[in-house]
């Protein structure tokens, strides 16, 4: 049985706020800002770009984890 959408968001985003910056979702993923920009170039995580910052809605991170 996986994880529910709501079980998903209690367990792994609830210590974050609703829309992440790139620190945020670098510390989320444990990954490296290189990497987590060509992940949102890419268009593997959703994003929208507010002048020269990325922001990342909590639900794009679901579809990226396939919870969605």
């Amino acid at each position: 049985m996986g994880l529910t959408q709501k079980d998903a968001y209690r367990v792994m985003l609830q210590d974050y706020p609703d829309v992440l910056n790139i620190d945020e979702l670098c510390r989320l993923l444990a990954v490296s800002k290189k990497t987590a920009y060509k992940l949102l170039k890419e268009g593997e995580i959703g994003c929208i770009k507010v002048g020269r910052e990325y922001r990342i809605a909590k639900a794009h991170l679901l579809t990226y984890f396939g919870i969605v």
